[in-house]
């Protein structure tokens, strides 16, 4: 049998090029074809042609197939038997290079990058494009993990849950439509954070949000203390349905853009300065004493702000009744804002989604990267804090003097 080293190197002295892409391949196919035809010998027991006592099979002809791998699509001759089969181990499911390839389109899909741009960046890694078709067939690749991801159960209990919602473009009975991403957030009770799920529908209409509550109950969600969210409402209509006994906190900053839709241009900043000594008190009865006085300053300019201030008191101040240590990150939605702006910037390089499968892959697979990334880093909460929840005996009940501020003119 010829030493596969000796016949590898009579090849390449055939080849009088530089080792350039084209040359690459063709080592690569040669040295390949070698190893298959090794594996078919051990595996039948005889070489080409050899009669021997131990021969367990015959040769049956080959088939054709194209390899697609980091130097470009290979055309290989995989040999056939006649009982049993042959399969190369060089391609044995998802080999390095194939898994390579996979994760380079994949990762394209995700980062937001069109097909036609898909295909020119595998030629530009000198790789052979991918048609339309494959790219498509491809990402589906993804869809059973994404919906794995959305049905795993959810074990322990979320005391904090976050609502919120985005808007994307999607291609729907011939017509460019706008749909709502809804996305929850939560806090375990040993304080790491998680994406519990999303859904992607027409509005957020209080039916779209019931299912989607709903579906979280169903999934084991449970031991929800606050939910913040804005106030649509829709959504706040489904979560006193489904998450009955929990507190709703409507988020500060969708609540200062209200307040402040109400003001002249020229006063804005000095009205949000106001508004925001409420949040800094201490407590919440200090809290509840600065809401009074700024809202008593703005009456006689601004009666309409001043009356939404004024309503609103309960749902804006709801969490101070929680540790202060988590204060600032559950008066709003700003941890699934951030979330939401990532996924804006890495889906606005798609424009136009195609369809509503195409919306769940992409952005599923973004939320299942992020939450990874929770996973491994800083509870978001710690232990000790999050133990007031279980003990509220440990938030204590001192209530220092507010800090008093002259109304506002």
């Amino acid at each position: 049998m010829t030493d596969p080293t000796i016949a590898m190197m009579e090849e390449l002295r055939k080849l009088d090029l530089g080792l350039d892409g084209e040359v690459l391949r063709e080592i690569a196919r040669i040295v390949s074809q070698m190893l298959m035809e090794l594996e078919v010998e051990q595996q039948i027991g005889a070489r080409r042609y050899e009669r021997t006592a131990g021969r367990t099979d015959r040769r049956n002809g080959y088939r054709e197939r194209e390899w697609e791998t980091r130097v470009g699509s290979i055309p290989l001759r995989i040999p056939k038997v006649r009982n049993g089969s042959y399969f190369p181990s060089l391609l044995e499911p998802r080999r390095r290079a194939e898994r390579a390839l996979l994760a380079v389109v994949q990762s394209a899909y995700v980062q937001g990058v069109s097909t036609r741009k898909v295909d020119k960046l595998l030629q530009a890694l000198g790789l052979t494009g991918i048609d339309k078709s494959k790219v498509s067939r491809v990402c589906k690749e993804l869809d059973e993990v994404v919906e794995g991801f959305r049905n795993r159960p959810l074990e322990g209990k979320y005391p904090y849950l976050w609502l919120d919602a985005l808007y994307l473009k999607v291609r729907q009975d011939h017509r460019i439509v706008s749909m709502a991403v809804v996305i929850a957030i939560g806090v375990r009770e040993t304080g790491e954070r998680d994406v519990l799920d999303f859904e992607v529908g027409v509005s957020e209409s209080e039916p779209f949000w019931i299912d989607f509550l709903r579906r979280l109950v169903r999934r084991g969600l449970n031991g929800v203390q606050l939910v913040t969210s804005d106030a649509h409402e829709g959504l706040k209509a489904a979560i006193a349905q489904v998450l009955a006994g929990t507190t709703w906190q409507r988020c500060r900053v969708h609540f200062m853009r209200n307040v402040l839709a109400h003001i002249p241009k020229e006063s804005k900043s000095m009205v949000a300065a106001a508004l925001r000594t409420i949040f800094t008190q201490p407590h919440r009865t200090a809290a509840g004493e600065q809401l009074e006085i700024v809202a008593s300053g703005m009456q006689l300019h601004w009666p309409k702000a001043a009356e939404i201030l004024s309503e609103a008191e309960d749902d804006i101040l709801a969490f101070m009744a929680f540790p202060s240590e988590h204060w600032r990150r559950i008066y709003s939605t700003n941890p699934l804002e951030r979330l939401n702006r990532e996924i804006k910037r890495r889906t606005n390089v798609v424009g136009v989604f195609p369809d509503v499968p195409s919306v769940i892959r992409l952005v599923g697979t973004l939320l299942m990267e992020h939450n990874d990334e929770w996973q491994i880093a800083r509870r978001y909460f710690s232990k000790q804090s999050m133990r007031k929840l279980t003990h509220p005996e440990l938030i204590g009940s001192l209530e220092p003097v507010p800090m008093r501020l002259a109304p506002v003119h």
